[in-house]
């Protein structure tokens, strides 16, 4: 598997946890039972999910620069 394909994959997994995070803070919330840890549950999915995401983002325009400079592009 190469890196780009790791990070895809890791992104993929993290937004079902998030998802996940986000339905046990609803289900929190409606039961009353307010917990800081519930709040931050999808925090540490969210930060990860934006970091990976932001990778993915730029990956295009890395690629455009390579194949720019004449170097070929190994996406």
């Amino acid at each position: 598997m190469t890196w780009n394909t790791r990070i895809r994959q890791l992104h993929r997994w993290l937004s079902i946890i998030f998802t996940l995070a986000v339905i046990v803070n609803i289900v929190a919330m409606v039961a009353q039972h307010q917990a800081v840890w519930i709040g931050l549950l999808a925090l540490f999915p969210l930060i990860l999910l934006m970091l990976t995401g932001l990778y993915m983002f730029t990956l295009p325009y890395l690629a455009k620069e390579r194949t720019a400079e004449g170097t070929p592009s190994r996406l």
